[in-house]
C-alpha cells in the first residue's frame, strides 16, 4: 500500500524562475547565494552529500542555466530530481504550499502597499472596536524580529498589539504572551480574520513573543496562521474523503485552515520538526500521507538575511537526511521541496520569486532526470496518481517517470 511524506524546506528557492522580472527578482538564488556566501565567510564548501545524492545540486545546475551553486556534488545517485516553476500570481507560503497539493492560486490576493500607515482606519477602528484594545502600534511594513525591538517596549507599557505587514498578503500581530496573554491574542487574531476577508487577505499570523526588554524579546513556539480555504479541494482533501490519513506537521494545519488534515502535530524547530517527522513514519499507517514544513529556514535565517545560519541549517537537516531515508520502506514516496525562494543576499527581507526543488525518494527505484516541471501542482498530480485518486486539474504526474505505474 502507498505511502508518502512531503518535507517542505520552507523558502529553499535554486534559482529565479522565468517570471522573476515581474517581481523584480531577477538574479535573486536562495541556494547559489547560501553557498558562496559559505565559501566567502567559512572557507570552504557547504557539505550536503545526502541532498545531493537526492540531485540537488544537478537541480540547481540546471534551475540556474547551467551555472552551478559552489557545493560539491556527487557521481552515484539515489534519488530522481527535477525543478519547478510556480503557476500560481503570487511568491506568499499559502500559494507555493495549495499548488503543490494540486490547486494553484490564479486570482490576485489583497496587499496593504502602503509602507506605512499599511492599514485603512476602517480597518484599524472595527478591529479595535471588537476586540476592545485601545488602538494598534506599527501598522507598517516591518520584519517580525526588528518590529520588537523598536516597539516591544511600549506594546508591553500600552496593552497595544502590534500589527504589522510585508509584500505578502498578510496581516501579523505580534503580542507579549504574559502581558497581554496568548489566548488574547488569538481571539484577536481570530477577529481580525473575520475582518480581513472583504480585503482578500491571505493569512492573519499570531507572533507570540516573551522577553523582558529589547535585548532579549524572542518569538515563542506559539505561533498561529489563520488562513483562507484553498479555492478548491486539495489532493490533501481527496485523499481524506478516500479514508487516508493526512498528518499534518508544523504549520501545515494552518495553511491549508484545517482542512483536508486527518491529525495536526505541532513541532518547534528544526530538530524537533525532524524528530517528529520521524517518530511518525516509524507508526505511518498504509494510505497516508505525512506533510511537514521546516519552517526554520525562512523565518529564522531567510527573512533575518542570514546565509550562514541558513547554510548551517541545511547542513544539519542533511545530517539527518540519512534517517530520514533510512526510515522509508519500500512503499514510501519521499519528496523534498520547497514553497518560494527567500534569498538572504538579496535586497529588502521578503521572498523571492523562484524555481523549487523536486526531489524525490523511494527504495529500489532508479533515479531519473523529472526535468523542469511547470507547476509545483505536478506534486499533487503525483501524489493522486500515487494514492490512486482521481486526478487533480492541474499538473502532471511524474510518478510513470519514476517508473512506479
Amino acid at each position: 500500500m502507498a505511502k508518502a511524506v512531503i518535507l517542505v524546506l520552507d523558502s529553499f528557492g535554486i534559482g529565479y524562475s522565468a517570471d522573476a522580472a515581474k517581481f523584480n527578482d531577477v538574479g535573486a538564488n536562495t541556494f547559489a547565494s547560501i553557498a558562496s556566501e559559505f565559501v566567502k565567510q567559512k572557507g570552504r564548501q557547504l557539505a550536503l552529500p545526502h541532498l545531493s545524492s537526492l540531485g540537488l545540486v544537478k537541480a540547481a545546475t540546471e534551475a540556474s542555466l547551467g551555472l552551478q551553486p559552489k557545493v560539491a556534488d556527487v557521481d552515484q545517485l539515489k534519488g530522481s530530481y527535477g525543478y519547478a516553476q510556480e503557476l500560481s500570481s503570487g511568491k506568499d507560503t499559502p500559494s507555493g504550499h495549495w499548488e503543490m497539493a494540486g490547486v494553484p492560486v490564479l486570482f490576485d490576493w489583497g496587499y496593504f502597499a502602503k509602507k506605512t500607515n499599511s492599514f485603512p482606519d476602517e480597518l484599524i477602528q472595527e478591529l479595535c472596536q471588537r476586540t476592545g484594545v485601545s488602538g494598534i502600534l506599527g501598522n507598517c511594513h516591518a520584519s517580525g524580529t526588528d518590529i520588537l525591538v523598536k516597539l516591544g517596549d511600549e506594546h508591553i507599557k500600552t496593552g497595544k498589539p502590534i500589527c504589522y505587514t510585508s509584500s505578502d498578503s498578510v496581516f501579523q500581530v505580534a503580542a507579549h504572551e504574559q502581558h497581554f496573554g496568548l489566548e488574547a491574542l488569538l481571539d484577536f487574531c481570530l477577529v481580525a480574520r473575520e475582518l480581513l476577508d472583504k480585503y482578500n487577505i491571505g493569512r492573519v499570523i499570531a507572533r507570540p513573543f516573551l522577553g523582558d526588554n529589547a535585548d532579549n524579546y524572542a518569538r515563542t513556539g506559539n505561533r498561529r496562521d489563520f488562513s483562507v480555504l484553498p479555492p478548491e479541494p486539495t489532493v490533501l482533501d481527496k485523499l481524506s474523503k478516500a479514508g487516508g490519513q493526512v498528518i499534518s506537521i508544523g504549520k501545515i494545519a494552518d495553511i491549508f485552515a484545517h482542512q483536508g488534515i486527518s491529525t495536526n502535530i505541532k513541532a518547534t524547530g528544526l530538530e524537533e520538526l525532524v524528530n517528529t517527522s520521524l517518530a511518525q513514519m516509524t507508526q505511518q499507517p498504509d494510505n497516508s500521507l505525512i506533510f511537514t514544513n521546516l519552517v526554520d529556514f525562512d523565518q529564522n535565517y531567510g527573512h533575518r538575511r542570514d546565509p550562514i545560519g541558513y547554510g548551517e541549517a541545511l547542513e544539519y537537516f542533511d545530517g539527518r537526511l540519512a534517517e530520514i531515508m533510512a526510515a522509508c520502506d519500500k512503499d514510501t514516496l519521499l519528496i523534498l521541496t520547497a514553497d518560494h525562494g527567500c534569498d538572504p543576499t538579496w535586497p529588502g527581507t521578503e521572498h523571492t520569486r523562484e524555481y523549487i526543488p523536486v526531489l524525490v525518494y523511494q527504495p529500489g527505484t532508479q533515479a531519473v532526470n523529472l526535468g523542469k516541471r511547470n507547476s509545483f501542482a505536478d506534486i499533487g498530480q503525483t501524489l493522486a496518481a500515487y494514492f490512486s485518486l482521481e486526478p487533480m486539474p492541474y499538473g502532471e504526474s511524474f510518478l510513470s517517470e519514476l517508473g512506479l505505474t
